[in-house]
């Protein structure tokens, strides 16, 4: 069975950092792309990140490009999200995703088939 879980998540000041990972279980994602979303109470769910099966190329959401670095470990296959200079507005419910087709070069759009069941993050002002 495949499983995705995320941990790192938790309460900082604004302008504070965290690290959250996503450790996938029941299968090696190493040649797919895989991304982090967020939803905020009362909004829908909203893309922040996305990585290449190589972790070459990557792509962020206009909001949180250059705070926010996600990269891959392929050995453990485990993704991560490097969250720096929180704001309050940061404060959601954060997921990590899986796509199943291999090999993926567009990391837009991608309709992802493995979540993570989300870990919180709130940023306090």
């Amino acid at each position: 069975q495949v499983q995705l879980v995320e941990s790192g998540g938790g309460l900082v000041q604004a302008g504070g950092s965290l690290r959250l990972s996503c450790a996938a279980s029941g299968r090696t994602f190493s040649s797919n792309a895989m991304g982090w979303f967020r939803q905020a109470p009362g909004k829908e769910r909203e893309f922040v990140a996305a990585v290449s099966w190589s972790g070459g190329n990557t792509v962020y959401a206009d909001s949180v490009k250059g705070r926010f670095t996600i990269s891959r470990d392929n050995a453990k296959n485990t993704l991560y999200l490097q969250m720096n200079n929180l704001k309050p507005e940061d404060t959601a419910v954060y997921y990590c995703a899986a796509d199943r087709s291999i090999f993926r070069t567009v990391l837009r759009g991608i309709k992802y088939d493995y979540w993570g069941q989300g870990t919180q993050v709130t940023v306090s002002s």
